[in-house]
């Protein structure tokens, strides 16, 4: 089931985002986060992760953050598992080898 999410909102054009913040969420506050999970919490950081369709919606995202005065550790684009497979059968397809 999840395999096919991760298929449906790579069609969709969204991209896989991780948000590391200081501190640790409330689940209140993690729930207001709406599509994002919260990954694991390690070190005093909390790690964020979501599908973002757009621009805006990271943006109203980060914003939500600054508003709550929650510090911003990073933001990165995560390549999602399906990505990372497809990128290596075309590898495969095309007879290229990673060594």
């Amino acid at each position: 089931m999840a395999d096919a999410l991760t298929s449906e909102r790579a069609k969709l054009d969204a991209t896989r985002f991780e948000i590391v913040v200081k501190g640790r969420l409330s689940p209140t506050l993690t729930a207001a986060i709406e599509g994002f999970e919260v990954s694991h919490c390690d070190r005093g950081l909390t790690h964020l992760v979501g599908w973002v369709t757009d621009q805006a919606r990271l943006h109203s995202t980060l914003e939500l953050l600054r508003d709550l005065n929650i510090e911003l550790v990073s933001v990165n684009a995560a390549r999602s598992r399906a990505a990372g497979e497809s990128e290596r059968r075309g590898a495969t397809a095309r007879g290229d080898s990673d060594g």
